[in-house]
């Protein structure tokens, strides 16, 4: 059977440290938000074959479909809380047989790693596939729909929020797991590189400054050296990365 990668961002305006973060500006002058550089970035990576908005109900996500059809793109929109079932909804309108999942408030997306995952992930044919171990924001994962059904199906409540890997990563025993680790330079424990505070705000639109001619593929390593001569913006994000890192994979 012939696989098709689709590339889903699940999308809603809440939160309570800092509302709508897929839709705060990068650039401020032009108008260029996070969401903006992950929907390009994803748009150069040739084993992707659809992109779809996985949008949460509610009137305040409309932004969200009007998004999508400024970048040309596929929406569905679905239960707020029940992230793991927009998952689902969003691959199988597109026919989609593997959901490639990165988050939608994490702007710089180690997109060098993907074409290769992406092989490795088909060739052992996994239904599971994590790149793990690097910077919290960088990462990726490619499932297979039916592993995300089981996982819907099997699982609880936890299991169906934006935790949506969580059951497959509680039960390796039941499917078929590859975690690829990121090399030892991009696995830096005192950096983030996603959009959850003002703080991270503040960082990610400074590198974006930095980098924008990059953009959207803009270079992880590039940024970490940026942000090793910059030691302010690294103790700005400080306080946050114990806890992220603490709960990433739970």
């Amino acid at each position: 059977m012939s696989r098709k990668l689709v590339a889903v961002l699940a999308c809603r305006n809440q939160g309570s440290r800092l509302f709508g973060k897929p839709i705060q500006n990068l650039d401020i002058d032009k108008g260029i938000r996070v969401i903006d550089n992950i929907i390009d970035c994803l748009k150069t990576i040739k084993s992707i074959n659809s992109i779809v908005l996985a949008i949460s109900e509610g009137k305040e996500n409309d932004i969200f479909k009007k998004i999508a059809k400024e970048k040309r793109i596929k929406y569905i929109t679905g239960d707020e809380i029940d992230v793991l079932s927009r998952l689902i909804l969003a691959c199988k309108e597109v026919e989609g047989t593997d959901v490639f999942r990165v988050t939608s408030e994490s702007p710089f997306l180690y997109y060098k790693a993907v074409e290769k995952s992406w092989v490795t992930h088909c060739n052992d044919d996994n239904d599971a596939t994590f790149y793990d171990e690097i910077i919290d924001g960088c990462g990726f994962e490619f499932i297979k729909l039916n592993a995300l059904e089981l996982s819907h199906k099997k699982g609880n409540s936890r299991h169906r929020s934006e935790m949506c890997t969580l059951f497959i990563r509680e039960n390796y025993h039941s499917f078929k797991v590859k975690k690829i680790m990121a090399p030892k330079r991009l696995n830096r424990k005192d950096l983030r590189l996603t959009v959850d505070n003002p703080e991270d705000l503040v960082v990610c639109r400074k590198i974006y400054k930095e980098f924008c001619h990059q953009a959207p593929n803009i270079i992880l390593e590039d940024v970490i050296g940026f942000l090793d001569e910059n030691k302010s913006l690294k103790e700005l994000v400080y306080p946050f990365t114990l806890k992220g890192y603490e709960s990433m994979y739970k």
